[in-house]
């Protein structure tokens, strides 16, 4: 089993949340702010990720298997390593949204 097939349904379940999230900030009125948080978020993520990937790779406290990736590299880390980071801030801003104040009780702030 590959690394890219591994982490889909981690993916997919992730955006599922994240969409349901999207819907709940549309009726809310604020799924411009949604996106931008979740893109802040996950640009964030993607640098640290591909800094410390690196690192550690480097450093030789992991590698992964030629036949587990697809074999495109950014430095020493596989692009499927990208997915983990971006799973987590699909679902993280999803759940977010869903666990957030209601429109009411952000009012009387």
């Amino acid at each position: 089993m590959t690394y890219l097939l591994l982490s889909l349904p981690f993916v997919g379940a992730s955006l599922v949340v994240f969409i349901v999230g999207a819907v709940q900030a549309r009726r809310r009125g604020d799924l411009g702010r949604y996106f931008s948080a979740w893109a802040v978020a996950t640009l964030v993520l993607l640098v640290l990720t591909a800094v410390f990937d690196n690192i550690m790779i480097a450093a030789g406290f992991f590698d992964y298997r030629e036949d587990g990736i697809s074999g495109i590299r950014l430095g020493l880390m596989p692009i499927e390593d990208f997915l983990y980071p971006l799973a987590g801030a699909l679902l993280l801003s999803g759940v977010w949204q869903l666990l957030g104040a209601t429109p009411e009780k952000r009012r009387s702030r």
